[in-house]
């Protein structure tokens, strides 16, 4: 498992947050785990990309239809990834089985 986040990964936790009627700063800062310089960043990069809007009379980030569109693209490519990630996590199982039946080292097992 990883201890960090991708930049990918950081922009849907924040998008995630935005998307139940919209969310101000401190929500999404505390909600997908940021500090402030990273919240300023990674906002000012999803404003930038038009994937969340700015509504000044409520002071609250909302999400844009590109930003629906994103996360609905992340949760699939993450859903693949994971599925691939298994995928040769079990291939590397299966190499090192046939490395150590090649040193002598142990029966053959269910293969």
């Amino acid at each position: 498992m990883r201890s960090y986040r991708e930049d990918l990964d950081i922009i849907a936790d924040i998008l995630s947050v935005a998307i139940k009627g919209g969310a101000k700063k401190t929500q999404i800062m505390y909600q997908a785990n940021l500090s402030y310089m990273l919240l300023k960043k990674y906002l000012n990069d999803v404003l930038e990309a038009s994937l969340l809007r700015f509504d000044n009379d409520s002071g609250c980030y909302f999400l844009t239809p590109k930003g629906k569109r994103f996360l609905i693209v992340y949760r699939e490519y993450t859903r693949r990834n994971r599925h691939v990630e298994r995928q040769i996590n079990n291939l590397q199982d299966k190499r090192r089985r046939l490395k150590q039946l090649c040193l002598g080292g142990g029966e053959d097992e269910d293969t």
